[in-house]
């Protein structure tokens, strides 16, 4: 492979290699099908069991509380979904916020559509949720309140203990899309009064294709796939037992590891930040300064376009995106930059780089320069960039 600068890491990591051994005998070895009741199949069962354990310790949860899924896409669609068909006669109105991933912004308005009614919360300008209008929001008939931990595009950690809060204050139930912190930031579902929580396995190491959905114990939600007894009833399907196996075997090199993890991301990202914003004029750090994701920066430069920053450094073998990568062809500016207040022209120059503790200082001086130089360049063709020296 060429040599690469890979910082687009929430969009994927590539599977751990301790994760990828673990995963491995389950492919052709250790192959029978978990819900089968032979010895054989055992081995696969209590492989399962093992690792729904790890997760559900990760947590701070119980096992029985744990259900594995197809991806964070497939968790996020489920908790909301079925908290709405379960509790319809309840009541149909749902809070989330503007920011959320497209996983619930599309789900929520599939539920617009079958009759329930979303309020969408406003963020400040660091993409924080307001708390006071999410509160406020809340009606008679609200059934549940679905807030990310933190941001995909801009890094920004809600305060997800004091949303729980408040939820629990008006008899709400809390659900949390934790795909972008889940075995990045130590999270306990019970101290952060956390009633569903969504994680995605490749997002930290682990393979794709495999999730999870944390459901607090007593509540009940209408399962989303039909046609088998698997999970307890709720999520029917042959268990992808080496992508369980793989999610667990990640979540255990992560929580172990991720002292060492944040420390040293954060200590790349906030000098990426400084360098960048020192040495490059009309640039915004989007997103909240500190209270953000260890391994995520999110820039604004002016009078560019972030696709041809993209892909000009590409040219020079740096991955990077422009937002989420579920809406990487798409032409419209950043929801999330909008909704912070940025205008369409300035959210339309937006770099998203994300770091992994595998990234060196020497790829990330790498990185500035090139950017420096892509920045510099585009602005030299840029008639806006012209008129505005002219004026200034």
């Amino acid at each position: 492979m060429e040599n690469i600068v890979y910082l687009d890491n929430a969009a994927t990591t590539p599977v751990n290699k301790e994760v990828f051994e673990a995963m491995k005998p389950y492919f052709s070895e250790i192959y029978g099908n978990a819900s089968s009741i032979y010895k054989f199949a055992g081995k696969a069962t209590n492989a399962v069991d093992e690792a729904r354990r790890k997760v559900a310790d990760f947590l701070g949860a119980e096992p029985a509380e744990v259900y594995f899924t197809g991806g964070g896409s497939e968790s996020d669609n489920w908790a909301l979904k079925g908290t709405a068909y379960a509790l319809k006669d309840k009541g149909k109105h749902i809070i989330t916020s503007k920011i959320e991933h497209h996983a619930i912004l599309h789900t929520c308005e599939f539920l617009e559509k079958q009759g329930f009614e979303v309020t969408y919360a406003d963020v400040d300008e660091n993409g924080v949720v307001k708390l006071d209008e999410l509160e406020k929001a809340i009606r008679d008939d609200t059934i549940l309140i679905s807030v990310m931990y933190a941001n995909n595009e801009i890094g920004t950690i809600q305060p997800v203990k004091e949303i729980g809060e408040i939820a629990h204050r008006h008899g709400v139930l809390f659900h949390t899309d934790a795909v972008q912190a889940y075995g990045h930031l130590p999270i306990n579902v019970n101290e952060q009064n956390i009633d569903m929580l969504s994680a995605s396995g490749h997002k930290f190491g682990g393979p794709k294709g495999i999730g999870i959905l944390y459901v607090r114990k007593g509540i009940n939600i209408t399962p989303l796939i039909h046609g088998g007894a698997q999970e307890r009833n709720k999520r029917a399907g042959t268990h992808n037992t080496p992508g369980i196996v793989g999610f667990a075997a990640a979540t255990t090199i992560a929580d172990n590891e991720m002292e060492y993890r944040i420390e040293y991301e954060t200590g790349l990202r906030d000098y990426l930040i400084d360098r960048v914003l020192e040495e490059i004029p009309y640039t915004r750090l989007n997103g909240h300064r500190t209270d953000r994701l260890a391994n995520n920066v999110n820039f604004s430069f002016r009078f560019i376009e972030g696709e041809s920053l993209l892909i000009m450094l590409d040219r020079s073998g740096i991955c990077g995106s422009s937002g989420s990568a579920c809406t990487s062809g798409s032409l419209d500016p950043s929801h999330v930059l909008l909704a912070i207040g940025l205008p369409h022209e300035i959210a339309h120059g937006s770099l998203r780089l994300t770091l992994s503790h595998e990234n060196t200082k020497d790829e990330i001086d790498y990185t500035i320069e090139e950017i420096k130089k892509t920045v510099e360049r585009l602005r030299s063709m840029s008639p806006l960039y012209e008129d505005f020296l002219k004026n200034r």
